[in-house]
């Protein structure tokens, strides 16, 4: 009897220990993410074809005239998947908060996400989306769509991430 009495009051001063230590990191976690900056695709370098000088002709004279020259590609007709503007998702339910994010469109493309909303309120929250935030905006961004990977460890923030930000490209179909 005092066996169960004694198991019994250590299994209640640990949840009640484990609850006031949590209700003291929430206090403690209301730091904010700081902004993102827009990521843009780098542009392709330009070549520029170079005379042949004394220093680089090769031992018997200069170059052939007849080494081809690169030719201008006439750029390719972007199709514009999306009208330009900004486009607010769903919120969703990431069981540990809500997500919702902001599509910022382009020249009919995806250019950035904003997180609007993102479970924040626990030290283990804040420490997941720090790290999942970033890659999730970056796979969006590269894939123009919502079906990015899922993150390792921040499933329901991923799939969350998913739902808002496919609601929000759907406002922004042609």
């Amino acid at each position: 009897m005092i066996k169960k009495f004694f198991l019994s009051f250590l299994v209640i001063a640990s949840f009640v220990f484990y609850a006031v230590h949590e209700r003291g990191e929430q206090s403690e976690a209301k730091v904010l993410l700081p902004p993102m900056q827009p990521t843009m695709p780098p542009e392709e370098p330009t070549v520029t074809p170079v005379p042949p000088t004394p220093e680089t002709a090769g031992p018997f004279g200069p170059p052939s005239q007849t080494t081809p020259q690169p030719t201008a590609i006439p750029p390719t007709k972007q199709v514009r998947r999306y009208k330009d503007g900004a486009y607010i998702g769903n919120v969703t339910d990431a069981i540990y908060g809500n997500i919702q994010v902001k599509a910022i469109i382009q020249d009919g493309a995806l250019v950035d996400v904003q997180f609007l909303q993102y479970p924040n309120d626990r030290r283990t929250s804040v420490e997941i989306n720090q790290q999942a935030m970033p890659y999730l905006k970056t796979e969006a961004i590269q894939s123009q769509n919502s079906q990015v990977d899922i993150v390792s460890g921040a499933t329901d923030s991923s799939l969350a991430f998913r739902d808002s930000l496919a609601s929000a490209l759907a406002q922004a179909k042609n």
